[in-house]
């Protein structure tokens, strides 16, 4: 969605509770209806067993149970007592803290703004990402950098160049409006905030309704906070505020015309520039939550004996793809959940019943002789032991699933009261993660998921799997943690909190915000022009940058047509003509890809053949190549003249989806 849209983006944000419980239980086409359950084969079972639950269901689902508790803090004991982790509280030595300002300097490199702090920096570097930042994701980088010359000047080293000159300067300054507008766009929804006060416009739910909550991504999540901060403050709303229980509402999140980015639809290149700008604003939100979160580096650590375990996910994934080239999660990690999808998740207490301690050191060792050549007898394996193995496999990992630098981070999402803050926090931790850790977790969520939506069969549900599984990453040998500090119930609650968020959301926290693809664009839009930084006679024009230069299709043409490549392998096989309405998605251009394959079956343009040269219509999709974007798989709903506006130099390819194990 465009950013002059941003305004009633951020409205919907804030009052989005009056919309009637109609239209939310029936989404139009536009809108994406987040459910807990992870894969569409489970979507019928899970969504009868959602149906049938009564009122006291619901309760019961507000707060772990005291068998959830105990096996929290039982999993907690057998973390502590096993493989060495007898020194958990104590483990300082395997993790360094970075001394005052290399925090910072890590940051600013991570955050790609490594120029900052070097003299001869370049201008045009610096200023094409700054131009594309928020008021507020611009003041957390200010902080940073003024962190980090105060910690040189303690070290009696020359400090760098002068934060106030680095956004001052000439360029900046004429990029920087870009900014201002995003800012103005945050006072605009503010005065819509001050007439319409978010408790004032919560209506009080039926009696078993679920509830209902909207999700937006347009604006910029550290903007969003500031906005509710300050709402929050209002009298009214501190007397009217509804209370959180624990209960957890249906996600809804508006798509807009340009659809849903999953984090595997874009390049690498954009999704290393993603990082960058959510690493700014998951820093930005966590200044105004007053958040302090400490990023630990994991110390060096001797090679592991074991095939799999205490494994790097790297070098298990690398030596993975000699044997399945496509793969992107351990083929061991993928063997133990398929066979525990088959065989245990209805087994009665799976994850929490324990296996046999003399079978498990068995069966690991077979795997380790055994697994690569095909001769392990699945037959013969206990549901309950492969399910303690599956653990092991976590909490052995020489760095933790979650990283040494944001495990903290991740367990400090339990400090956070609002939900929706909660899910902007994870989402953008989501995006920072390694892509091997990313898809790892993405694959251990999915198997939790269907878990769940087996409750009545393996009376596991939501709250018993999360207690059970927060231990398993939320500490780790490499990163101190507070988490067992004490036996209070709040510590195992908050913790088995995030755990939950984390199951129940994973399908929108997977996804990129609108409003990080917008400031991509507008990083991609800056760099592909330069050249016209050296040209002084043009400067002038810079503070117009966003607006006048950009190159824009006739709107008066009636029907633009558009020349879509059909691209198989590496080779462009032919091309198609496609007419665009206001009306017209992705999904429409490709029903007539496959219209045409059918109606010419020997005609070999426009055609995708299998290897043994047959006539096939595989899982293929539209991409947008070029332009303001580097390679971008687009959501079939994509409203394509809108697309066809927002980027009118990037073109269009039909082609295959790589092939992603285990639907990454």
């Amino acid at each position: 969605m465009p950013w002059g849209r941003a305004g009633s983006a951020a409205l919907l944000l804030l009052s989005g509770r009056v919309i009637s419980r109609a239209k939310a239980r029936n989404p139009s086409p536009t809108e994406m209806s987040v459910e807990p359950w992870a894969s569409p084969q489970d979507q019928a079972a899970a969504e009868d067993t959602h149906t049938t639950h009564s009122a006291s269901s619901q309760d019961q689902e507000q707060h772990p149970d005291k068998l959830c508790l105990d096996s929290f803090w039982s999993e907690v004991e057998t973390i502590r007592q096993g493989s060495g982790y007898t020194d958990l509280d104590c483990t300082r030595r395997d993790s360094k803290q970075s001394e005052e300002g290399e925090q910072e300097e890590q940051w600013l490199a991570d955050a790609g703004l490594s120029d900052l702090i070097n003299e001869d920096g370049d201008d045009v570097e610096k200023a094409v990402l700054l131009s594309t930042l928020t008021r507020t994701q611009a003041e957390a980088v200010q902080r940073r950098l003024e962190s980090y010359t105060l910690s040189l000047r303690k070290r009696n080293k020359p400090p760098p160049r002068d934060v106030r000159d680095v956004f001052n300067s000439p360029i900046a300054q004429n990029l920087l409006p870009d900014a201002q507008q995003s800012e103005d766009v945050a006072q605009v929804s503010m005065a819509s905030v001050n007439k319409s006060p978010l408790s004032a416009v919560t209506p009080e739910h039926q009696r078993g309704a679920p509830k209902e909550e909207f999700f937006i991504t347009d604006v910029a999540y550290c903007e969003q906070a500031v906005i509710f901060l300050k709402q929050a403050k209002l009298p009214q709303n501190k007397i009217l505020r509804r209370k959180e229980d624990g209960t957890l509402p249906r996600v809804i999140c508006p798509k807009c015309r340009l659809g849903v980015t999953r984090i595997q639809d874009l390049s690498h290149t954009d999704m290393k520039k993603v990082r960058q700008l959510a690493l700014i604003d998951m820093t930005a939100l966590c200044d105004l939550l007053e958040l302090e979160v400490k990023r630990h580096k994991t110390g060096k650590r001797k090679i592991a004996e074991s095939s799999f375990f205490g494994v790097p996910l790297a070098t298990l994934l690398e030596n993975d793809q000699k044997i399945k080239t496509n793969t992107t999660t351990p083929l061991f990690l993928q063997g133990l959940l398929s066979f525990l999808e088959k065989k245990g998740v209805d087994s009665e207490g799976i994850l929490r019943v324990p296996g046999s301690q003399s079978r498990i050191k068995l069966l690991q060792q077979n795997f380790e002789t055994n697994f690569y050549s095909g001769q392990v007898s699945w037959d013969e394996v206990s549901p309950n032991d492969a399910a303690a193995l599956l653990k092991k496999f976590i909490r052995e990992l020489p760095a933790p699933l979650l990283t040494a630098e944001y495990l903290n981070t991740f367990s400090a999402v339990r400090d956070i009261t609002d939900l929706k803050q909660k899910l902007h926090m994870l989402n953008l931790l989501i995006l920072l993660l390694p892509e091997p850790n990313r898809n790892t977790l993405k694959a251990l969520l999915e198997f939790l998921s269907k878990v769940v939506s087996r409750e009545k069969r393996n009376r596991m549900n939501l709250w018993a799997v999360a207690t059970i599984m927060a231990p398993n990453l939320f500490l780790h040998k490499a990163v101190p943690s507070r988490l067992t500090e004490g036996a209070e119930k709040g510590h195992a609650e908050k913790a088995a909190d995030v755990m939950r968020l984390l199951i129940r959301y994973q399908d929108l926290l997977w996804t990129i915000p609108n409003f990080l693809m917008n400031q991509v664009r507008k990083m991609n839009e800056n760099s592909n022009r330069r050249y016209q930084f050296y040209d002084r006679r043009i400067k002038n024009l810079l503070r117009k940058i966003h607006t006048d230069s950009r190159e824009k299709p006739d709107k008066n043409t009636s029907e633009p047509c558009r020349t879509v490549k059909i691209q198989v392998g590496d080779q462009v096989s032919g091309t198609m003509e496609f007419k665009l309405n206001i009306n017209s998605r992705a999904s429409d251009l490709l029903a007539q890809f496959h219209r045409q394959c059918l109606r010419s079956p020997e005609n070999g343009k426009g055609k995708m053949r299998s290897r043994n040269g047959s006539v096939a219509y595989p899982d293929c999709a539209l991409y947008e190549v070029g332009g303001n974007i580097g390679e971008h798989c687009l959501d079939p709903d994509t409203h394509l003249l809108d697309l066809y506006n927002s980027n009118h130099g990037g073109e269009w390819v039909i082609k295959m989806k790589p092939n992603a194990s285990r639907g990454l």
